[in-house]
């Protein structure tokens, strides 16, 4: 299901409550697989599944944590860190994981377009 707001499209991807605090789950989403992410504080962020360190599909699957404010994903396969909020690896500042604009609409999970990052 899509759907349009605030000029942008949306893609409903499940229902809030299937995503375990400090947990990821993948979507299809115009053609990308998205890990969107849950932390304990209620916030929820999507971005790539790609990890660019491994070069595997696999973001979803990570730890889910903080650095001391911010919230990341640690990759299941090299540990590498990504802040949850611009994809910037913490790890390594030559990398970023694509990030894409999320909202949760009546318990829905909505992802829409890739965010810009300075």
């Amino acid at each position: 299901m899509t759907t349009s707001t605030d000029r942008s499209t949306y893609t409903a991807v499940c229902r809030l409550d299937q995503i375990e605090v400090e947990g990821g789950v993948t979507a299809l989403v115009d053609g990308a697989a998205v890990a969107i992410f849950r932390t304990h504080d209620g916030n929820v962020y999507a971005m790539s599944n790609y990890d660019p360190c491994s070069r595997a599909s696999v973001l979803a699957r990570g730890i889910v944590g903080t650095r001391g404010d911010v919230p990341f994903v640690a990759s299941p396969m090299h540990k590498q860190a990504f802040d949850l909020r611009t994809g910037q690896c913490l790890d390594d500042a030559d990398v970023r994981v694509p990030t894409f604009d999320v909202r949760v609409d009546d318990g829905i999970v909505l992802v829409g377009p890739p965010q810009e990052h300075p």
